[in-house]
Order: C-alpha cells, then sequence, then structure tokens
C-alpha cells in the first residue's frame, strides 16, 4: 500500500470507503474489534470505534451513519475543544474547518498562488511565509508551485487580512492580475525630463539641491533631505525620486487585494490611512473593490517584508496577531496604531508609526543630519530647540554632534501626511491647513499650545493639529 499522505479508498464490509492516511501513517498488524453489542458493553473503551490518536498510528474509521472521518492535522494547531469531526461533533479526527479548506487560493504575503499538500516532508523550505515559525514537513500546508521554497500553515495561509475567502481551483489566472506587467509610472521625455502619470505637466530631475523645509512631496508629503527630487516646469508639483518609482498597483502584505495608486484630487480631501490611521493628504493606494475600503499612505504601502530598519540589527516582519496588546519599543505606547512589525530573533517590537518616520532628518538651524532616537540617547540637552520646551517623549529626533533636540511633533507636526493648502472637512465643516508662520506661533485655540509647523484653520478658530481641530466648536 502506498503510506503517503492522503485519500484511499478501502473496502469494508463490501462498502467502498473513503479513508484519509497521514503521512506518518503505518498500519498496524491486527486490531481487534468487537464482534457483538455483549462483547462492546464489556469493554472499558467506546463501543464504537478503537483508535490510536499518535501520528505514528492513525487510523480512519466510519459510523454506521456517515462515511468519511479523516485525521487531518493542520499543522500548526492540535486538537482541542473546536476540533473534532465536522459531522460527529465529538471525536478528534479533523478539525472542521480543516476538513473544508479550499485547495488552491492566492494571499497577500505572496505573488503566486499557493495549494495545499498533505505533507512538505520531501522538500526543504524556510519558515512559514505568513508568521515565520517553523513549518513541520510531515503534515499538511499550503505551497508555492512556482517559487518551489515558498509554503505557509495551513491556518495562517486562512488568515484574516491573508486570504479573501476565493477558492481558485480550476479558475485560470488572469494577465491583469499580473502586476510586473504594468506599465511604468512614468516615461522619459528626455535627458532628465519625464512625464508622470499622475501629473499634467513634465517634470525635471534636480540633483543638487538646499534643503527647504516647506519644499514637500506631493506623494508622501515629507520634505525633502538629500534624495534627488523631481519638480514640475510649470507649477509647485514635486516628488521624490523613490515616491516617483511607485508602481501604478502593488500586493500589500497587510490586504489581500491589489491596491491601486491614486492622488487626492485637487488638494481638497483627506483620507485615513488603514495601517498608521494617520489622517493623510498625499498619495493613495486604494483597494479597488467596492465593498472594500481599504487604503494605505505611501510610506506605508512601502513597508515589504523583510524590512530592513536602520535603528534596529535584524530584519523585521508585519506581526499577525494584533489581538493582544504590543508594546512599541521606540514610542513606548501600547496598540498606539493598527499594525505593527516584530523581530523573530529578539523581543524588538516597533509600531508602523514609528517605522514609517524618516530615520534621518534634516532641521533648518542644523547643518548635520538629526537622528531618531529613543530611551535615554539625549546628551546633557533635554530641551526642544523649537517649542523650548522640555522633551520628555521617549522618541525624538537630535544631532549627535551638536546635540541639537527635537520633539518628532515639533519637526514634522503631529499631523505629519497633511500639507499646507489642502482643505477638507470636519463634521461638515472646512479645515485649511496653512503653514507656520515665521513670526509668530498662534496659540491653538483648544489646547492653548503654541502651533507648530502647521496651522489648521477652522471657523476662524486656530489650531495645531486634526485632533484639536475636530473638538474645536
Amino acid at each position: 500500500m502506498d503510506y503517503d499522505g492522503g485519500f484511499h479508498e478501502v473496502e469494508t464490509d463490501g462498502k467502498l470507503l473513503l479513508v484519509y492516511h497521514h503521512p506518518k501513517y503505518r498500519p498496524i498488524p491486527q486490531i481487534k474489534s468487537t464482534s457483538s453489542p455483549d462483547e462492546a458493553a464489556n469493554q472499558d473503551h467506546p463501543p464504537l470505534l478503537w483508535l490510536l490518536t499518535s501520528p505514528e498510528y492513525v487510523i480512519s474509521t466510519t459510523r454506521a451513519y456517515h462515511h468519511v472521518l479523516p485525521l487531518f492535522w493542520c499543522n500548526n494547531e492540535k486538537f482541542g475543544e473546536h476540533g473534532g469531526c465536522g459531522i460527529c461533533f465529538n471525536s478528534n479526527f479533523a478539525h472542521r474547518d480543516c476538513m473544508y479548506s479550499p485547495h488552491t487560493i492566492k494571499i497577500s504575503r505572496h505573488h503566486h498562488r499557493i495549494s495545499h499538500v498533505s505533507s512538505l516532508r520531501y522538500e526543504k523550505y524556510d519558515p512559514c511565509g505568513v508568521c515565520r515559525q517553523r513549518i513541520d514537513g510531515d503534515y499538511g500546508a499550503y505551497m508555492c508551485n512556482k517559487c518551489g521554497d515558498y509554503a505557509v500553515h495551513s491556518r495562517c495561509a486562512l488568515g484574516k487580512d491573508v486570504w479573501d475567502g476565493e477558492e481558485l481551483e480550476g479558475i485560470p489566472e488572469k494577465d491583469e492580475d499580473d502586476i510586473t506587467q504594468d506599465a511604468p509610472p512614468f516615461c522619459k521625455i528626455s535627458k532628465g525630463v519625464i512625464h508622470y502619470f499622475l501629473h499634467d505637466h513634465h517634470l525635471r530631475l534636480e540633483e543638487y539641491i538646499l534643503y527647504d523645509e516647506n519644499k514637500l512631496c506631493e506623494a508622501c508629503v515629507m520634505p525633502v533631505f538629500e534624495e534627488k527630487l523631481y519638480s514640475c516646469t510649470e507649477c509647485d508639483f514635486i516628488l521624490h525620486e523613490t515616491c516617483l518609482k511607485a508602481r501604478r498597483r502593488i500586493q500589500h502584505a497587510l490586504h489581500p487585494h491589489l491596491l491601486v495608486l491614486k492622488a487626492i484630487n485637487n488638494g481638497y480631501g483627506d483620507f485615513r490611512c488603514n495601517a498608521c490611521w494617520r489622517s493623510c493628504g498625499g498619495f493613495v493606494y486604494q483597494c479597488p473593490k467596492e465593498e472594500c475600503y481599504f487604503k494605505l499612505d505611501v510610506r506605508c504601502a512601502s513597508i515589504s517584508e523583510p524590512f530592513d530598519y536602520q535603528g534596529h540589527e535584524h530584519p523585521l516582519f508585519l506581526s499577525i496577531n494584533l489581538e493582544k496588546d504590543v508594546f512599541c519599543e521606540v514610542c513606548k505606547y501600547f496598540d498606539r496604531c493598527n499594525q505593527q512589525l516584530n523581530c523573530i530573533k529578539c523581543d524588538f517590537i516597533m509600531c508602523i508609526l514609528c517605522a514609517t518616520l524618516p530615520y534621518k532628518a534634516r532641521y533648518k538651524s542644523d547643518k548635520h543630519f538629526l537622528t531618531l532616537s529613543w530611551g535615554e540617547e539625549r546628551c546633557e540637552k533635554y530641551w526642544c530647540e523649537e517649542c523650548e520646551d522640555r522633551v520628555e517623549t521617549t522618541e525624538f529626533y537630535w544631532c549627535n554632534d551638536c546635540c541639537t533636540t527635537l520633539h518628532t511633533a515639533c519637526l514634522f507636526s503631529k499631523d505629519p501626511y497633511m500639507k499646507p493648502g489642502q482643505c477638507f472637512e470636519i463634521d461638515g465643516k472646512e479645515v485649511k491647513i496653512l503653514a507656520k508662520s515665521n513670526t509668530s506661533r498662534p496659540i491653538c485655540h483648544y489646547c492653548d499650545k503654541p502651533c507648530q509647523v502647521k496651522i489648521f484653520s477652522r471657523d476662524n478658530r486656530t489650531t495645531c493639529s486634526t485632533s484639536c481641530a475636530f473638538f474645536t466648536y
């Protein structure tokens, strides 16, 4: 008999039954079964069947009123209170979810389709492509037939925000689903001049520029520090070179559907990023499905696995267990945003809010770069250069040469991804964002603190952030 895992036809009492054999199944030489109701009544075990549940000896059997009871191990969860036969409800043969698992699916963490197999024991695979934990090759999992070394635990593959719930077995792949065939986001017009697909005018390359805190990238709404930029020959439109190269469509690990890059219409309106939960006024990666409202800002969309963060020695991966509270090592907050990244080699965890802040930045009054820091790395100077208040937050920017220290909010504002000149609505009232004044710092109408970096005007009242504007009536 073929002892590889899978379903096998077995004839019992003249009936042809379908029986599942685990990959480690080995036949037991002889199994004594009860021959009469009286004999069964004297047994210490239930009279319905004999079952050895260790992986080395697995026998599937049937009851009088149904014919399939497979022992189906899902690789990353033992039988528990929700396990058991989907028909009997009280026998530890299979998780009911596993019995009806789809065969071929598409998940957010991989570019190809993956298929379910009963075991991986003849192949060598990296850790699970979702949770990054070890996969036991003796049990069922999902694998990619194109890559040859990509596999995922069954439960991880079918998790929320990983699989879209569609069974793809027998459905041919569509050419339009292949993002590698998309047109590039720009075309070359001449040397140093290009046309970008989300702007009407031509853009020109600028390589040697002076730092200007008022020059903001239209896509990510962050200043240009040292990167190359492309500026419009007819208006104030500016893009980082890295933002210019952002693809028209992406497959992101945080969402099972493809996301499409779009621009905010004429600077009016904003959106809430589903990863960092910030209000954003730059470009958005949006799910095109009508029933889905998932959106990512450009900086969160740039997070891919493995994520190499300059402030940590090991690569980081997106967390999949968001049900429990996690503690960000940088900002020291619990559940500050919807998504975290963790290190599988140590206990380092950081929220995506901190991960998407520039690791190095510029400040108008310092000729050196400032580095995002946390903990006690503050020299002996604990005062913010901008607001002249004590730096008591755990994350801040500082210069190692000059000991210049700034609050993160004082360098980029509390709403770093909202740009001056933009308008949006709160409770039907228009809010306009103004650039900060170089001669004065107006006091926020709500929190009574000086407005740093950006000013939010609502009903002729000045506030320092979207949150203060929300509570101002």
